[in-house]
């Protein structure tokens, strides 16, 4: 698909000082807090490894581990309202009832969330994440969404949007060409209320795609996650994230896959200080 940005004003990349034709590139490590192992593996890749952002899960029993000693300096929210593994699960941080399933956890899918999860409780629990966040000290630098459960719902997105304008931070999106194929404007809706998002979204084949990327601003995601006992127990995707630990490792394929590709690195941290910024 080609992009179908409206509006005519200098580039992402421009109001950032690079070039319209630069590649810039944001790697983000998603699920910090999700398990030890995860702690571990972005902590890795936040220090010498390709990582340059990361999102912590409030609600899971690793959070305030990752929190207390932060991977690196751009850690943002991972809002969330699901809870998908089946012998290891978390529930909401407010008593929202419509939050739960019957085993009182959050749902394990997104449809779940949308068929009840109600909006004024939705909102509550999210604004409590950044909040608690915050509290732990955390100078957060960006929200996004677990699953996409609040990207990918009009109703939910109004929540999501509310509260990246209410904190004055960006956010992630997936880009201008997928607004037709998900159903409602919700990149026009972005920049309408001044809020900043990369231009386009990776999280599949992501070191392919690292060695061919468009023009502009991209977040390319991934989960790493060490190959311990821990993670083998708990996760079923689990040689996903320890393929992707190694692909951000120290002297792991995409750092130099990125450097090859000539794509400028930076953290959410730009994207924050420009909107702030006006």
């Amino acid at each position: 698909m080609t992009s179908s940005r409206r509006d005519t004003g200098p580039t992402l990349a421009e109001r950032l000082g690079y070039r319209p034709d630069d590649r810039v590139v944001i790697v983000n490590c998603d699920d910090l807090g999700s398990s030890h192992a995860a702690n571990d593996a972005i902590r890795r890749s936040m220090g010498d490894g390709a990582a340059s952002s990361t999102t912590l899960m409030v609600p899971c029993p690793w959070a305030a581990h990752a929190a207390a000693d932060p991977p690196g300096e751009d850690v943002g929210v991972h809002l969330t309202l699901t809870s998908e593994w089946d012998g290891y699960r978390w529930g909401p941080i407010t008593p929202g009832a419509s939050l739960l399933d019957a085993e009182g956890r959050m749902p394990r899918t997104i449809e779940e969330v949308w068929a009840q999860a109600d909006l004024d409780e939705v909102r509550t629990e999210l604004r409590a994440q950044v909040e608690q966040a915050l509290r732990w000290g955390l100078d957060v630098t960006h929200l996004d969404s677990h699953m996409g459960t609040v990207q990918l719902d009009a109703r939910y997105f109004d929540v999501y949007l509310e509260l990246a304008v209410e904190l004055d931070l960006p956010m992630r999106l997936s880009g201008w060409s997928s607004e037709k194929l998900i159903g409602f404007e919700f990149r026009q809706r972005t920049a309408d209320a001044g809020v900043v998002a990369p231009d386009h979204l990776v999280g599949k084949d992501v070191l392919a795609r690292a060695g061919d990327l468009r023009p502009g601003v991209t977040e390319l995601y991934l989960h790493p996650a060490t190959d311990t006992p821990e993670l083998r127990a708990l996760a079923p995707d689990n040689p996903r994230r320890i393929e992707d630990a190694a692909m951000l490792a120290p002297g792991g394929p995409l750092a130099e896959t990125l450097e090859r590709a000539g794509a400028h690195v930076i953290s959410y941290r730009a994207l924050r200080d420009l909107q702030r910024a006006g």
